[in-house]
């Protein structure tokens, strides 16, 4: 009799791997997922890390122990049989592109940089879409394809659960041996080196996410309630002309490259030539446009800093719109974050007009298009917001034309790490220099309008690290913040009737512009120029309040500094 044994077909070489399926349990994945999140995407943690304590494997190895650890914990609550492939095939692409941007610009994901990037369009990414990310996307394919080649083991419910709960266990076992394997050296890390939690990745993106969606903001979207209700402003005297105040809000512009500062370059000629107010001391409220903007047109400021109070509030425009002051806010940036919700905007972004729009993007002087139509569409007192590109990383060659291009050479790249800290210097005071020009235009153009009493304020919203200390552009958490990205220029220009009008002390307030200022002062000096009577006012907080004339035309504060509408105290 002869046996028949049944075997598996033998397949061709060429063909096998298409069978190839390895079986391994959920916790198995998980586990090589840590160690690849450990090892392919926390460069710069192991470098700003291990610079603490240099040389100390005891303290390397706590260190390896105390990441893998916390990963682990975080896939064992996070990633079961059921979504495991989904978590990871997302967790691992964004993992490898935070690694890549946090190293190439020394960047930290913490909660408010979270929010930047959500609140990041179109224009802003495919800016930072460069040649640099084939190396992350080269180290995602191989390792998604395994992803998906694995076949997941099933288990019944009890020994899954049991097996989970190992794997939970075995994961704080490891963090609790790394915080004792070297207890002081790791304590001296999280108690004087506290932001190095933020280069944890993906760990930062997995706990800073759901703060970041929390409340008002780019993602989750919720009504403000009213302030500065009991607005009013004072009447003009009979026969006097309209005000007018443009504040434009300068995008990324840092103290230390204005030529007024006494920057090494004359970077502001014109600025300098028309004799503006320059202010050379003033820290900004953030260090990203999504923090600062709404922070300096609030009440309440860095002074009393209370981001959901912030985010939860009218703002400044709102203010001036309940005492009657119409307002119009236009913007060639990412918007304006919430500060003109509900308030009459000009989207200029997308303009195109040939000789100033190109490749998508458009030079600030499309802000002054039609300018003075749109202020006399409304009668009566008008303040203005004008929120340049400005000096917007990481494409500074793209923020001015080509006659701007002083300082050479230039950085014609986006991706910062493929060129000299000279060329990527020449071309931001390029920039500096573009933004001169239209400042200057700005004024010639309100200097012009004899209808209108006409002011403006200038000031940037952060600053910009430039490569000092291998830190590049902004969003640093603002404890541990260098000067670069918090000082910020600022300029005020009176024309010679809005002076007049107002009774302003010139001398008096050029005396004043020397004295430390901040994005706080903004509030309460808008008010106090426009005269506008509410309890918000701060005569402290007013840049001119010392320098009127005529102290009786000041805006007065008889009522104590209040909100209305609901919010958390502070």
């Amino acid at each position: 009799m002869s046996t028949w044994i049944l075997r598996r077909p033998v397949l061709p070489a060429r063909t096998a791997w298409r069978h190839w399926r390895p079986p391994m349990s959920t916790e198995a994945l998980l586990a090589w997922t840590t160690l690849f999140f450990v090892v392919a995407c926390n460069g710069l943690f192991w470098r700003e890390a291990l610079a603490v304590h240099p040389g100390s494997v005891r303290f390397a190895v706590a260190l390896l122990l105390l990441l893998a650890g916390v990963h682990g914990l975080l896939l064992g609550l996070l990633a079961w049989r059921w979504n495991a492939r989904v978590v990871v095939s997302v967790l691992v692409p964004m993992a490898l592109a935070a690694a890549h941007y946090m190293g190439r610009y020394h960047i930290y994901l913490d909660v408010d940089m979270l929010r930047n990037v959500l609140a990041t369009d179109v224009k802003e990414s495919g800016e930072l879409l460069t040649a640099s990310l084939l190396w992350p996307t080269a180290l995602a394919i191989p390792a998604l394809w395994l992803l998906w080649r694995v076949r997941l083991r099933a288990y019944r419910l009890p020994c899954a659960l049991l097996r989970r709960a190992g794997f939970l266990l075995v994961a704080l076992a490891a963090v609790a041996a790394g915080a004792l394997l070297a207890p002081q050296d790791v304590s001296s890390l999280l108690r004087g080196h506290r932001e190095v939690r933020y280069l944890a990745t993906p760990a930062n993106i997995l706990v800073g996410l759901p703060r970041a969606l929390q409340g008002d903001g780019p993602v989750r979207h919720e009504a403000k309630s009213p302030i500065g209700l009991d607005a009013r402003a004072i009447p003009h005297a009979a026969g006097a002309r309209p005000r007018l105040l443009v504040i434009v809000v300068g995008e990324t512009v840092r103290a230390e490259n204005w030529g007024l500062n006494g920057y090494a370059r004359q970077t502001t000629p014109e600025l300098q030539r028309i004799g503006v107010l320059n202010f050379p001391d003033v820290q900004s409220c953030g260090t990203a446009t999504e923090i600062s903007l709404p922070c300096m047109f609030s009440p309440w400021g860095r002074r009393g800093y209370d981001e959901a109070r912030i985010r939860g509030h009218q703002s400044l425009l709102h203010v001036l719109e309940h005492a009657g002051v119409a307002t119009l806010w236009r913007d060639n940036q990412s918007g304006c974050k919430g500060v003109c919700e509900g308030l009459e905007t000009d989207r200029l972004d997308d303009a195109t007009d040939p000789s100033l729009c190109a490749g998508g993007r458009c030079l600030d002087e499309i802000l002054l298009d039609r300018l003075p139509e749109r202020v006399r569409a409304r009668r009566g007192d008008r303040v203005v917001v004008l929120h340049p590109l400005g000096n917007h990383g990481p494409s500074y060659f793209e923020r001015y034309p080509p006659a701007f291009r002083r300082y050479t050479p230039t950085c014609e790249s986006a991706d910062l790490g493929g060129c000299s800290r000279e060329q990527i210097v020449n071309s931001y005071d390029n920039a500096v220099l573009y933004a001169d020009h239209v400042l200057a235009r700005l004024v010639d153009t309100l200097d012009s309008m004899e209808d209108y009493d006409t002011a403006m304020i200038y000031l940037s919203d952060h600053g910009e690290s430039l490569g000092e200390k291998g830190l590049y552009l902004h969003g640093m958490p603002r404890a541990i913040a260098p000067e670069q990205q918090t000082r910020v220029p600022m300029v005020m220009w009176f024309s010679a009737g809005f002076a007049a009008d107002r009774k302003l002390d010139l001398a008096c307030l050029r005396e004043r512009a020397a004295r430390p200022a901040d994005h706080d002062k903004l509030f309460s000096t808008v008010l106090g120029l426009m005269q506008v009577r509410t309890a918000l006012y701060d005569p402290a907080q007013d840049l001119s309040a010392g320098c009127v004339q005529d102290p009786q035309g000041l805006v007065a504060a008889p009522a104590p500094r209040q909100v209305a509408g609901p919010g958390p105290s502070h």
